[in-house]
């Protein structure tokens, strides 16, 4: 048979289309993932075992075309079939872990189609990684070895009685997390050929988290007249969105993009690991955890408070956002943020204070706490304060 065609990466490549046609599914996993968690404090935990499951594969893909071409050859069709498989994925969330009469088996065809995005990317790294030895057995060693044991006990805690599906897939998460960082120790034989590129698709995943902030304003509304009281929520609640957006774009994500390409070999793909791999997971899922909180401000303005799960959500959320954001920073030589440190601090703080506040308030508060801290980073940045 003849060798499938790819076309490697080279330095300076930007994203292709295809890969953005690939991420407006998980516009649409995050989406599910904050409905998920939206039935109670409980499944908050539901919805970030979904969301690190839905990291995984998005993570993976995104490494393997920064590997070789998404838009050609072998490359594409496996990213297409991808791109169908986690849509179909994407359809079982809501089932994740409570499957509905009638139909499929909900979980099960998540698991399903997780085993199939996952192995499929080990296959096709695999052949991308032609006569590089050292990234062959990188890709065994890492993903076979995390991979199938993961979807093994992801498939067992589906098949077992209930109560053992939800530790089950957090040990299958957990598993994955630590043995791909493990097995990836200085660096091991990944390869990350444009820093350019590689940057920006973890910027643009960052940009599908806050679009999923600003759907959560529509669906908090969902049902009810626009009304003052609506359209004040609604203003603030995207003043939350943009104070996120410069806390990220603003300085942060020049200043990784910047750094990040200045390494080589072994050190820019285990600064690559750290970063935007592991790193970019509280950030992404801080934002998707503060869209719950935008949604329960929203939709609880009639009650005259925002209630516990909507102000833990929102303060934690971002909390765990902003302070990911200054490790991701200090991980590339920069200084800790003092500024972002400290808004964590006062997100987190704030959580308790604000459950029984108005929503609009909280909203109104967190955006000013968010805003201000973006300016002050950016003025202190730019007088030698902070790098």
């Amino acid at each position: 048979m003849r060798r499938p065609s790819l076309q490697l990466s080279d330095e300076g490549d930007a994203v292709t289309t295809l890969e953005l046609f690939f991420d407006l599914v998980y516009v649409f996993a995050f989406t599910q993932v904050t409905g998920l968690m939206s039935h109670g404090t409980g499944s908050v935990v539901d919805g970030l075992i979904v969301f690190a499951l839905l990291w995984w594969t998005w993570c993976s893909y995104a490494w393997l075309a920064n590997m070789a071409r998404a838009d050609r050859g072998m490359m594409r069709l496996a990213l297409l079939t991808a791109t169908a498989t986690m849509f179909i994925a994407c359809l079982a969330i809501p089932e994740s872990f409570g499957d509905l009469p009638g139909g499929l088996d909900g979980p099960l065809v998540l698991v399903a189609c997780y085993a199939v995005v996952r192995l499929l990317h080990i296959a096709v790294y695999l052949v991308a990684a032609g006569d590089d030895r050292a990234l062959r057995r990188q890709v065994l060693v890492s993903l076979a070895t995390s991979a199938v044991p993961a979807a093994a006990l992801l498939t067992i805690g589906v098949l077992l009685p209930n109560g053992w599906q939800r530790p089950l897939w957090l040990v299958a998460v957990i598993y994955d997390l630590v043995v791909i960082f493990v097995t990836s120790r200085g660096g091991g034989g990944w390869v990350v050929r444009s820093a350019a590129h590689f940057s920006e698709r973890h910027g643009l995943v960052v940009m599908l988290a806050l679009g999923e902030s600003v759907v959560a304003i529509g669906v908090g509304a969902a049902q009810k007249p626009v009304s003052a009281p609506i359209v004040v929520a609604a203003g603030l609640a995207v003043a939350v969105a943009v104070g996120v957006w410069l806390l990220y774009f603003l300085d942060l994500a020049g200043q990784l993009e910047h750094r990040f390409g200045a390494l080589e070999g072994r050190e820019r793909a285990r600064a690559a690991r750290d970063v935007f791999t592991y790193l970019h997971l509280p950030i992404v899922a801080g934002i998707v955890i503060g869209a719950l909180g935008i949604e329960q401000a929203v939709a609880h303005l009639e009650d005259g408070y925002l209630g516990t799960l909507g102000a833990w959500s929102l303060c934690g959320g971002l909390a765990m956002s902003v302070v990911a954001m200054a490790a991701a920073s200090r991980r590339l030589g920069g200084r800790w943020s003092v500024w972002r440190l400290g808004l964590g601090a006062v997100l987190a703080a704030m959580a308790p204070l604000l459950a029984d506040a108005q929503p609009w308030l909280a909203l109104a508060v967190v955006a000013a706490a968010l805003i201000g801290t973006a300016v002050a980073t950016h003025t202190a940045r730019h007088q030698g304060d902070e790098s």
